[in-house]
């Protein structure tokens, strides 16, 4: 019993000690982990797994939706993007769509993707 406890600890930690840019990290790695098994759900003809997980990812991309910081232009290019992967979002869960989750997963990806090169560049000017 005690290595769930451990883990449940160490990801508490690691939340409360992330910078913003490892939180907002966490949230893409969150989100795709949530559409992956929402893909499986739906492929094992699990829908109430499929429906919690899709809304998982739905939530986090609400989240990461409502953090934009709307002074800067470029949040408003990432407020059209996230509307957009919250509508496919949720096609994919009215209906059970694996290839409207596969799309988001592009998406989420390539965002993720993006905001890890950002961080790494953030990081090399800091030094």
């Amino acid at each position: 019993m005690a290595l769930p406890r451990g883990y449940d600890t160490y990801q508490k930690n690691r939340v409360l000690t992330a910078s913003p840019g490892e939180l907002v990290l966490m949230l893409y790695e969150g989100a795709i982990k949530f559409c992956n098994i929402g893909i499986v759900a739906i492929e094992n003809k699990d829908i109430p797994k499929a429906n919690t997980n899709i809304q998982k990812a739905e939530r986090i991309v609400a989240e990461l939706r409502g953090s934009l910081d709307m002074k800067y232009p470029v949040a408003k290019d990432f407020d059209q993007v996230y509307e957009y992967i919250g509508w496919v979002l949720l096609q994919a869960n009215v209906k059970k769509s694996t290839e409207r989750l596969e799309e988001a997963l592009k998406h989420l990806r390539t965002m993720r993707d993006t905001w890890k090169e950002v961080m790494k560049t953030a990081g090399s000017q800091a030094g």
